[in-house]
């Protein structure tokens, strides 16, 4: 069986929670994959870890702003492919940097509704995967 590698760097729990909840209801709906999920909440382990690994990840979640005022637009973009990046933040500033560095998907997180959210950014997911 294959595993689906997805990386997210996020750095709300309630988003996270919700992102979460709907991989799982993705993942049990598949026979053919399972997921595995690396959660990141702090940019600075985008740049000292994940930018200087030899891992790959066939997704990436990627928001821009984390608590520690950072920017996980520090992640190196090229070396996972912008094709793999799904672009996430609630500010759609933040999610226009990443569509001019190549990023092609993008879901504007919307805190208010954040189930919706959720539900498109797995179908962002299901795209890529299949």
């Amino acid at each position: 069986m294959k595993t689906i590698r997805i990386l997210i760097l996020e750095d709300d729990i309630r988003t996270l929670s919700f992102l979460t909840n709907r991989i799982s209801k993705f993942e049990e709906k598949s026979s053919n994959f399972n997921i595995a999920l690396t959660i990141l909440s702090e940019y600075t382990q985008a740049e000292e870890y994940i930018n200087n690994t030899q891992m790959n990840f066939d997704v990436v979640l990627l928001d821009r702003f984390c608590k520690l005022g950072g920017s996980f637009h520090a992640l190196d973009f090229e070396k996972f492919g912008v094709e793999k990046i799904i672009s996430i933040s609630s500010v759609s500033r933040y999610n226009e940097e990443a569509r001019k560095r190549g990023v092609q998907r993008v879901v504007l997180k919307d805190h208010s509704n954040i189930e919706d959210f959720a539900d498109k950014v797995v179908s962002e997911i299901e795209e890529i995967v299949n």
